[in-house]
């Protein structure tokens, strides 16, 4: 009873909830203040399922998010931080839309320095998170739907990954996507070392020679910029050509021979789901 959902959130939105219309509401968070916004999801989804539309209620916060930022929260609920945030951010994201960024005014660079701590987005399933800084280790672990965009990881980024899409702008840890089986990562490699800290052993990295990875690429770092403001991203997208060549594509082996054999279905009359179905069955040898 004593948490922000409960003594602001839900009173605050009440008659927004209510009707579905869109609303904002200030926040300033702490270290203290965990799971903002699961409470409040939890009751967007209790009436509307995945429903609303993207930004039906929009929280603006302050300060400094306690472990667990954003976790759960569903489609038509944003968050937007302005400040930096702890372990767990984004935990098991469901749809909604989480955007983290430094300061107005920071004197740091916020593609050189950590914004959120470990584990974040860990089983995330659908949703959006921008993140103009740098994130802790095993960002987006067991991610199997959102998609992301953050300017530098820690170690482990992406793994266990099984679906979604994750742009990283800055620098790479180590043992980057073990255990990937699923989803694209678009990695900035501008010394061309990232095979060195990859875990290849489920993936491989090559060039963006496709133009819907590049044009997928794109529009991931124009949300981003529109989103955060961040510098890193507009630098990008004003230089968009000289920067597109730095760019891996980090895909699982065997995610890259289903969308292949999806696309043959599809070739073959079947509908999208049908599609599906068949390659699965085709890849396990079923038929």
């Amino acid at each position: 009873e004593k948490t922000v959902d409960q003594t602001v959130l839900l009173k605050k939105f009440q008659p927004a909830l209510k009707s579905a219309s869109h609303k904002t509401v200030q926040l300033h968070v702490s270290s203290t203040d965990r799971t903002v916004g699961t409470m409040f999801g939890s009751e967007i989804t209790r009436r509307y399922g995945n429903t609303l539309p993207e930004d039906t209620f929009v929280v603006e916060c302050t300060g400094g998010g306690g472990q667990s930022f954003g976790a759960f929260i569903p489609k038509g609920l944003t968050l937007r931080l302005e400040g930096d945030s702890n372990d767990y951010f984004g935990k098991g994201l469901s749809g909604g839309k989480l955007v983290l960024f430094p300061p107005k005014g920071a004197a740091f660079r916020a593609d050189e320095n950590v914004i959120v701590g470990n584990v974040a987005l860990y089983g995330a399933t659908s949703g959006k998170a921008f993140i103009a800084g740098v994130a802790g280790e095993r960002f987006c672990v067991r991610n199997s739907g959102a998609w992301a965009v953050v300017e530098g990881v820690g170690d482990h980024g992406c793994e266990y990954m099984t679906g979604g899409r994750v742009a990283v702008l800055g620098e790479t840890g180590k043992n980057f996507a073990a255990g990937m089986s699923g989803g694209v990562a678009y990695v900035y490699d501008p010394r061309n070392d990232l095979y060195l800290r990859t875990n290849k052993s489920l993936v491989s990295l090559e060039q963006l020679n496709n133009k819907y990875d590049v044009q997928e690429l794109k529009s991931m770092i124009e949300e981003h910029v529109a989103a955060t403001g961040s510098a890193k991203g507009r630098e990008i997208l004003e230089n968009f050509a000289d920067y597109v060549p730095h760019f891996k594509k980090v895909m699982p082996h065997d995610y890259q021979k289903m969308l292949s054999m999806i696309s043959k279905m599809e070739e073959k009359g079947y509908t999208v789901e049908q599609a599906q179905i068949e390659a699965f069955y085709a890849m396990k040898g079923v038929h």
